[in-house]
């Protein structure tokens, strides 16, 4: 349903013809009045304006179910059965108060344009303000604002909310079998400022800000709480919203990540990274990188794989590399955070980890109370890529276990 309340409209001699009844395009007016009264009575009448969109009407079918009079007075409720990516699609339905009788419905679809008349993405405020929340179809990025960046988000579904939180330098695209198959959860899979399809600005990057911007992307999407699932990097940003938006989070995985921060032989290969990304761009960085994350298996068996992760790597914004290396570089020691972590957590690592190895991944587990461990066999340092159906399973098994929100 709608957010907005019902709205009740009197009906006027000059809304019917001649005959005394309402024609069609009575009811149109008589429904388009009622939802800029709507609009009027909660964010505005100038929402569309404020975010410089308008609602074209792509379609209307009005379904006439009984005659109505002056003087009879409908109540008009609003019912929003889908929010596009640039579309809304609506019913209206109009009652009669004195005897409840249904006497029309409106089906209308809405398309938002620019003030060039081209299609526009639906503003997150026009969704929220119609008791919805724009959905894409699978493949198809959402654009929100968060502040001084607009990150691309993969959400699909319903239920309560998984934060899929990548890792450095990938994007969104890591947790495609997991977005896919959760289905009893809403997944948000955003690309990190600086990843992906995401704004990828020259600074501004640490894993306070990326924090601070999953926040305001929940706040976005009216997500209160979610599960935080983070990778490598992701994992000290979902420490970093631990430490800043503690009420956001109801349960964590860290997958293939750490706690401590980097020591000073850490700090100089970031720094060395960062002058690679700078002169040679990011296909230099994969051909750096790709054996690293892998696993020994994942690179026997899996060419697919491989390539997968070189094309990820090389579509990253070099900003974006620049950035999440000096932001891994001077991230803060979570390890005393670990203790005090009093939310369901689990902690998965590939068996051929290399960067973050199971032996870590134990101390880890075991300093945070009542954590669980899982290792995944035959997978390196992404384990969501490759051993997916092993990792959802785990991921699954764990999202069951927690209480229900």
């Amino acid at each position: 349903m709608s957010s907005f309340p019902p709205v009740d409209v009197t009906i006027y001699p000059y809304d019917c013809d001649a005959y005394g009844h309402m024609n069609q395009a009575a009811y149109m007016l008589m429904f388009e009045r009622a939802r800029w009264d709507a609009l009027a009575r909660g964010p505005g009448q100038d929402l569309f304006r404020r975010h410089g969109v308008w609602p074209a009407v792509r379609r209307a079918t009005v379904d006439f179910q009984a005659p109505a009079f002056p003087g009879d007075v409908l109540r008009v409720d609003f019912e929003v059965e889908k929010i596009g990516g640039s579309s809304l699609e609506m019913r209206q339905r109009a009652t009669r108060l004195r005897d409840q009788a249904t006497i029309a419905e409106l089906q209308i679809l809405f398309v938002m344009i620019d003030q060039a008349g081209k299609p526009a993405r639906m503003p997150a405020e026009v969704a929220a303000a119609f008791g919805g929340r724009p959905t894409a179809r699978p493949g198809e990025l959402m654009r929100h604002d968060v502040g001084d960046v607009t990150l691309a988000v993969d959400a699909r579904g319903d239920g309560p909310a998984l934060l899929l939180v990548h890792g450095y330098p990938l994007d969104h695209t890591l947790w495609a079998h997991q977005v896919a198959t959760l289905a009893r959860w809403r997944r948000i899979a955003p690309d990190l400022r600086g990843a992906g399809a995401s704004d990828a600005p020259g600074g501004g990057y640490s894993m306070a800000s990326y924090a601070d911007d999953l926040a305001r992307l929940l706040d976005r999407l009216g997500v209160e709480r979610a599960v935080v699932v983070g990778l490598s990097m992701g994992g000290y940003i979902a420490f970093e919203l631990l430490r800043r938006h503690r009420q956001r989070v109801m349960g964590l995985v860290l997958v293939d990540s750490r706690a401590d921060a980097d020591g000073p032989e850490q700090r100089k290969g970031r720094d060395d990274m960062i002058e690679l990304a700078r002169s040679k761009g990011a296909a230099a960085i994969a051909e750096r990188m790709v054996p690293r994350l892998l696993g020994r298996t994942t690179q026997q068996t899996q060419p697919n794989v491989v390539e997968q992760l070189r094309d990820m790597i090389g579509r990253c914004p070099v900003p974006g590399i620049v950035g999440a290396l000096g932001a891994m570089r001077d991230r803060p020691d979570s390890t005393p955070l670990l203790p005090g972590i009093d939310v369901p957590t689990l902690v998965v690592v590939g068996a051929e980890d290399e960067l973050t190895p199971p032996a870590m991944s134990r101390t880890m587990a075991s300093a945070i109370p009542a954590a669980t461990l899982t290792t995944i066999p035959g997978a390196g340092h992404l384990a969501p890529l490759e051993a997916p159906t092993a990792v959802t399973r785990v991921i699954a098994e764990f999202l069951e276990s927690l209480p229900k929100p």
